[in-house]
């Protein structure tokens, strides 16, 4: 170092790209210290106090934009390149000086784009998540309403691990990033741990309505067959186990992340997930979160989505949820996984308002994130957050370039799929004879036989109780009455003659006595109860006139009672027939249960009227198995073709909805690209820049049908700025190509770009 009364001073220097190994800097008074003057001269010193090296602002800059495009890329990689560059051995201070030098640079960083923020405006709390995506949250006047006012998908990833310390050691770097408004704070996170009890407080609906069962309501019905499928879909996904068993190896502190994108690929939020796998408290938080920033009629997908709605009716969240019109769905990805019943329902295929999404953007992020493990598995957990952020940062600003490319493509994809299967539906619904009404009554009535398969009509159900009611109270009419003749009959035989002064007999005879008599109140009141049972059926049947044994009813209804017997033990019969031949690669289907069930079949066929013949080889006799409950047989949705007609007829209906959502969001885009570029005239007037050109292409498409002006955001006080990008004003005469500043440029290439998609054959 210098002398003190020396304002000059020579430091060892690093700088990639002059390679210069010692500078002398040049104080301009002796009041600036050090670090001050290296700053100023474009270095940072590894120290705050008496620097020993000195690092130039573009190496630190440089190695910033390479882990960026390669989040692998370490600090002792870069160190390497750098020894190497100086012609070196690897020196471990060079890499330590480096990565503190980092640390500082990122946060002074951290500082300049604060105070940024703040001129623009933009430090108000979850500015980001409701300004960083345009197309989902820029909402404008007088635009189309749509179905979801934002569409999400979350999961979770186990690649960005976090290694614990060793035994008892304390981590040096003790420093928490408070840096980031991705990450949930682990606090809000928590806050739901307690509340995950039982997935749903809903009761199951029995086969058969016990005697002393209420009946269920419509709505609660509903909830309860949600849950069944849900149950009966998604219990095999690890996401879907419970909390005890979402355990994961004590050498990890954080065992991934778990984290939420809108449609568009945007990060929302991100959270740790601390010493387990994916717990129910990750995508709780995420949902409220939603539910208080974003607000009503939103789509969530989650590879569970099925089985975790009915986690959050059941839950504090649940009448916020429903009360602001949301909901979840399961991805297009994991969908295909879950049982048919459940496709029907949370496939986005299926819900109106969805477009062509597939909610696949999740599998893309931890794709890119897979790149940063290596980086943040050692590192201390100040680091992991950090290049955590970073990585969340870089993404967000290339999803934001590529917006309009993006909406391009899906613009393409939906005129693709109308103008070619249009086509084929019509000549599918000619062929067929159908209209449109009809595939919708056909999927309506698929539906709705995948929902109440396997369930009895609730008549018949009801019948079934009212018949056994009158079956309990018939026998105990006959055991109070065989009761009451054995007490006479013994009495009449017992009758003797006794002196007074023989008290002992009765005596004897009065414990019995007393027994006999409480029995018989017991039964009246069993009885009684019953009766009350009975006439509550009548009032739910409609039943003017009690049944008895000779009424047509009666009789009709125990011969439903033994071919319903048949219909459980043939039901049980075809799911384990299908279950061995559609999942024959499990290997785990219990042959005993088959010959059980094939045993069980046999007995009830042959108490029928007349007897079905024994099954022997159930696997040669499948027309048996047409004669299930419901005989879908003959149905005409069953048939491939109207399958096919209508999984069409769905494809199409979704790409006009996307068709309808990319028009909103293109003009949703092109205003806030307008409105950006006034805001910054007015507020950083010394800031210029350049104004997107993606929106201009899409408006030029052929088939573009939305509107190609900008608009005025909701809530907005400011007029429609047109666009200041021209494509089809032609040059002055006095003007020529090479007297183009460079705003002229850009419009002139913008022009050109055009004018070429305006010529390609986008819709054959």
């Amino acid at each position: 170092m210098p002398e003190l009364n020396d304002y000059s001073f020579s430091i060892n220097t690093v700088d990639i790209f002059t390679l210069s190994t010692r500078t002398t800097f040049h104080r301009l008074e002796d009041s600036i210290s050090p670090v001050q003057s290296l700053i100023s001269t474009g270095f940072l010193g590894n120290a705050p106090h008496n620097p020993s090296i000195a690092i130039s602002l573009r190496t630190l800059e440089h190695y910033r934009l390479l882990h960026l495009r390669k989040p692998s890329l370490s600090i002792e990689a870069f160190t390497k390149v750098i020894c190497d560059s100086y012609l070196i051995a690897y020196c471990r201070s060079y890499r330590t000086a480096l990565a503190d030098s980092f640390d500082v640079y990122l946060t002074i960083l951290h500082e300049v784009g604060r105070r940024v923020d703040t001129a623009l405006g933009r430090d108000t709390p979850n500015w980001r998540v409701l300004n960083a995506c345009p197309p989902c949250s820029h909402e404008l006047n007088g635009e189309p309403p749509l179905k979801f006012t934002c569409m999400y998908m979350m999961d979770g990833g186990n690649s960005a691990k976090h290694m614990m310390g060793i035994g008892d050691r304390q981590c040096g770097d003790t420093q928490v990033y408070t840096e980031s408004d991705y990450m949930l704070p682990r606090t809000f996170i928590d806050h739901f741990t307690n509340e995950v009890l039982q997935p749903c407080s809903a009761h199951r609906v029995n086969d058969r309505l016990a005697p002393d069962d209420d009946i269920v309501s419509d709505a609660e019905e509903d909830v309860s067959r949600a849950h069944i499928v849900a149950d009966d879909c998604s219990k095999n996904w690890k996401a879907a186990a419970d909390n005890d068993n979402k355990r994961m190896w004590a050498i990890f502190n954080e065992t991934g992340i778990f984290i939420a994108a809108c449609r568009h690929g945007f990060i929302l939020w991100h959270a740790d997930m601390i010493k387990s796998g994916e717990l129910a408290k990750y995508p709780l938080a995420i949902v409220a979160k939603v539910l208080e920033v974003i607000g009503e009629r939103t789509l969530g997908a989650y590879d569970i989505g099925c089985g975790f709605s009915s986690t959050v009716c059941a839950l504090s969240l649940g009448t916020t949820f429903t009360e602001m019109q949301s909901r979840l769905c399961v991805d297009s990805f994991h969908d295909y996984a879950h049982n048919y019943v459940c496709q029907t329902q949370h496939h986005p295929l299926g819900i109106e308002g969805t477009g062509l999404e597939d909610f696949g953007i999740a599998k893309h992020i931890f794709s890119a994130s897979n790149a940063l493990s290596p980086v943040i598995h050692y590192a201390s957990a100040y680091h992991c957050h950090m290049f955590l952020d970073l990585f969340f940062k870089q993404w967000d600003e290339d999803k934001y370039a590529n917006l309009g490319t993006m909406l391009l493509n899906n613009y393409r994809q939906a005129l693709r799929i109308i103008s070619l299967e249009t086509v084929a539906l019509e000549e599918a619904k000619t062929s067929l004879g159908v209209q449109d009404s009809d595939l919708v009554d056909w999927r309506a009535e698929e539906i709705q036989y995948f929902w109440t398969l396997g369930k009895e009509p609730e008549w018949d159900a009801h019948a079934v109780v009212y018949v056994e009611l009158l079956q309990q109270m018939q026998e105990l009419k006959c055991q109070a009455s065989a009761s009451f003749n054995r007490f006479v009959s013994a009495a009449l035989n017992d009758y003797q003659f006794t002196a007074v002064s023989e008290s002992n007999f009765y005596s004897a005879n009065l414990s019995q006595t007393r027994k006999l008599e409480t029995q018989q109140h017991f039964a009246a009141k069993h009885f009684a109860v019953i009766q009350r049972k009975v006439i509550s059926m009548e009032i739910k049947l409609g039943i003017a006139n009690c049944w008895n044994i000779s009424s047509p009813e009666y009789q009709d209804t125990l011969k439903y009672m033994t071919l319903r017997k048949y219909h459980k033990a043939l039901n049980n019969l075809q799911h384990l027939v299908v279950q061995q031949l559609f999942e024959l690669q499990r290997l785990n289907v219990s042959q005993t249960a088959i010959q059980n069930a094939v045993k069980k079949y046999n007995e009830v066929a042959s108490e029928l009227q007349p007897p079905w013949p024994p099954l022997e080889c159930f696997l040669d006799e499948f027309n048996l198995l047409r004669e299930t409950w419901q005989d879908i047989c003959e149905k005409p949705w069953t048939k491939p073709v109207v399958q096919e007609t209508i999984r069409q007829y769905l494809r199409i209906q979704r790409a006009k909805e996307e068709i309808i959502r990319c028009n909103v969001e293109v003009c949703r885009l092109h205003t806030a690209i307008v409105g950006e570029n006034e805001a910054f005239a007015r507020i950083l007037d010394a800031l210029k820049t350049s104004n997107s050109p993606i929106f201009v292409v899409i408006h030029c498409l052929d088939a573009f049908s939305g509107d190609k002006s900008s608009g005025i955001r909701k809530g907005s006080d400011s007029v429609e700025v047109p666009s200041t990008v021209t494509t089809d004003q032609p040059l002055e005469n006095d003007e020529t190509e090479e007297g183009l500043d460079e705003d002229d440029e850009v419009e002139r290439d913008i022009g050109t770009l055009v004018e070429f998609i305006s010529d390609m054959a986008l819709c054959p």
